[in-house]
């Protein structure tokens, strides 16, 4: 079975690629401490006009949906409190925002985060916004099939370039909580 690394020519360790990162991924490679050694999470340059995944895997090769994972920012809202959390989820599949998310977050009304919250709280681009290096207090919900894949093509904090992260790393980020049904078709 093919992994992420096998569809591009130039795969580095994130730990060399530092400068190409946003400055919250960066910084959060740069102070690893999960089980997984940080040499296993790789970078590849790609061009930002394909970031978005259906663009991406029509670029690289289908059979990369599978094992690509799309990080979304959703606002859950209970009272006048606002919480906001990452989800991340196979490509194929879609947040269950209004069932696990809100459920999980025990809020009254949960739905995407605006573009502008996301972005300006994360310190990352949007359309590449990645569960690796987001602020302490959010809560990074992470789909059950994620934690499973051996390796997951995500976002890299900009539109340019991805990271290739095992999936069981993806398992242990800080504020990170693995749920079965995250992600519906």
């Amino acid at each position: 079975m093919p992994v992420p690394m096998d569809a591009f020519d130039d795969v580095r360790p994130a730990a060399e690629c530092l400068d190409l990162l946003a400055a919250p991924v960066a910084a959060a490679i740069r102070d690893w401490r999960g089980s997984v050694p940080v040499q296993e999470l790789r970078y590849v340059d790609t061009d930002p006009a394909i970031a978005d995944t259906e663009l991406l895997v029509a670029h690289y090769g289908a059979w990369l949906l599978e094992q690509s994972a799309n990080c979304v920012v959703v606002a859950g809202k209970r009272g006048g409190e606002v919480t906001l959390a990452a989800c991340l989820v196979l490509s194929h599949t879609r947040v269950d925002v209004n069932g696990t998310v809100r459920r999980r977050l025990g809020a009254r009304k949960a739905s995407f985060a605006p573009m502008d919250t996301a972005v300006g709280d994360s310190g990352m681009e949007y359309g590449g916004i990645t569960p690796i290096g987001l602020p302490g207090g959010w809560p990074v919900l992470v789909d059950a099939a994620v934690a499973d894949v051996p390796y997951a093509l995500i976002g890299s904090g900009s539109r340019r370039g991805k990271l290739i992260v095992p999936g069981k790393a993806l398992a242990e980020l800080p504020g990170a909580t693995v749920l079965d049904g995250l992600g519906v078709r």
